[in-house]
């Protein structure tokens, strides 16, 4: 079984294409021999694994919150309907004991964190769950080097899949490398089993998906929206939590598209991968 988060495709993708993409990220799951469990609260209940209804629920409501970890006991005790962030979609998981979850790009440390202690709650959620995300990374728009610092405070495992070098989600390479490379779903599964025979599978363990070279943006063109996308977050007073989704627009709409195709084809791949390394854990 795979987990899936549901933010990313109530706030990450536009209207309707978000929803033909949640159907598309669950196939390409059970194309490779796995069961897709994307997660989710409607209206006071989460459901560990959406129906048809459901998922279109989820993706087309114009109430649908944002829902962090922190967010969930508010969400369940009033009734409201809500997407999963990696944060809470892992905690979620893992308490049903699903061990692989694929997503996007994780959150990290904001790039103004020295002023604002901006800092993703994935970061210490995952520090806390047992857990193997399969992503590209974390999001370009965040502050990497700081990020994969926290990474390794927090003991949460880090291996780069088929490279040397650690992914920035629209680009292969985010100018840092990784610690350890791994060429294969059994070999995932067999560092997965290592760390819970040692005991270190208290937090979790990243697998970094890196985009091929043919899909990755520009690097130019990147980094000029995102230097561009940054000041008029700044203009418009987003903060927090706000900014992500903002940048992410941001990108999809400066991008003329690119960035969508791009973010289309993250989660795609992240998600096949996933079910492989899910499935091998079984042999």
């Amino acid at each position: 079984m795979v987990a899936l988060e549901s933010t990313i495709i109530s706030h990450g993708l536009p209207r309707p294409r978000n929803l033909e993409v949640a159907a598309q990220i669950e196939e390409a799951i059970r194309g490779k021999g796995a069961v897709p469990a994307t997660i989710g609260v409607v209206e006071g209940r989460v459901h560990v694994g959406l129906d048809a209804a459901l998922l279109e629920r989820v993706a087309l409501a114009d109430d649908a919150a944002k829902l962090s970890l922190r967010d969930l006991p508010v969400a369940v005790a009033s009734g409201l309907t809500g997407a999963t962030t990696v944060a809470s979609t892992a905690f979620l998981a893992a308490r049903c004991g699903i061990a692989v979850f694929a997503t996007g790009g994780l959150g990290g440390v904001h790039r103004d964190a020295r002023a604002s202690w901006d800092e993703s709650a994935d970061l210490t959620t995952l520090g806390s769950t047992p857990i193997t995300v399969v992503c590209a990374g974390v999001k370009s728009i965040l502050d990497v080097p700081a990020t994969l610092e926290r990474l390794e405070t927090l003991n949460i495992g880090l291996l780069g899949y088929g490279t040397q070098r650690f992914p920035g989600f629209y680009l292969r390479d985010s100018g840092f490398a990784v610690d350890a490379r791994i060429d294969s779903p059994e070999e995932v599964a067999e560092i997965m089993a290592a760390r819970a025979e040692l005991g270190t599978d208290a937090a979790a363990l990243i697998v970094a998906n890196p985009l091929p070279a043919a899909d990755e943006m520009d690097r130019t063109r990147h980094d000029a929206l995102l230097d561009a996308g940054l000041a008029a977050a700044a203009a418009e007073g987003v903060r927090g939590k706000d900014v992500t989704p903002f940048l992410l627009e941001w990108f999809h709409r400066e991008s003329g598209g690119d960035s969508l195709r791009a973010n289309v084809t993250i989660i795609l791949r992240n998600a096949a991968l996933a079910a492989r390394i899910a499935v091998a854990t079984r042999r």
